[in-house]
């Protein structure tokens, strides 16, 4: 058995308001998680719904398949440039701190990554796009993306 992560991040602007969409399965099971914040890039989102994707999960004794269309997140893995990048303390890298908070948590467990094509009717990349963008649109509800907005 395994458990399935499917992510999404969108910012409008971006920078600028953002959000990001997940749905985690596990056999018949099916949670969706989602946030925005007011201002913040894309490529946080994406990263961001990663990492609280994977702080979610409650066992590490199954393997992960991760879908995402984000070639951002997925090639900075699986071609290692992030561990590269912390060798050399992220030097002129950006979303360092997201960067550090998934390494601090990947090893815990049996990662495979799959890139998906966005919008090209993926039935859950579809749906976490569609959390993601509610998210971003809904400003009653957004956080402070602290670590971007005190650096700009």
């Amino acid at each position: 058995m395994k458990i399935k992560i499917f992510t999404d991040g969108s910012a409008k602007g971006n920078p600028g308001p953002g959000g990001y969409g997940i749905v985690l399965k596990f056999g018949d099971k099916v949670k969706e998680i989602s946030q925005g914040y007011r201002l913040t890039t894309n490529n946080r989102m994406e990263l961001l719904a990663l990492i609280i994707a994977l702080e979610n999960l409650k066992t590490d004794k199954f393997p992960i398949e991760v879908y995402s269309d984000s070639k951002y997140v997925i090639d900075s893995i699986t071609k290692r440039w992030v561990f590269g990048w912390n060798t050399k303390g992220f030097k002129g890298k950006k979303n360092a701190d997201l960067w550090i908070r998934y390494l601090q948590i990947h090893s815990k467990f049996n990662l495979s990554f799959h890139w998906v094509k966005g919008h090209a009717g993926h039935p859950e990349n579809e749906r976490c796009d569609v959390l993601a963008v509610t998210a971003a649109e809904n400003s009653k509800h957004h956080l402070i993306d602290i670590e971007y907005e005190k650096n700009t």
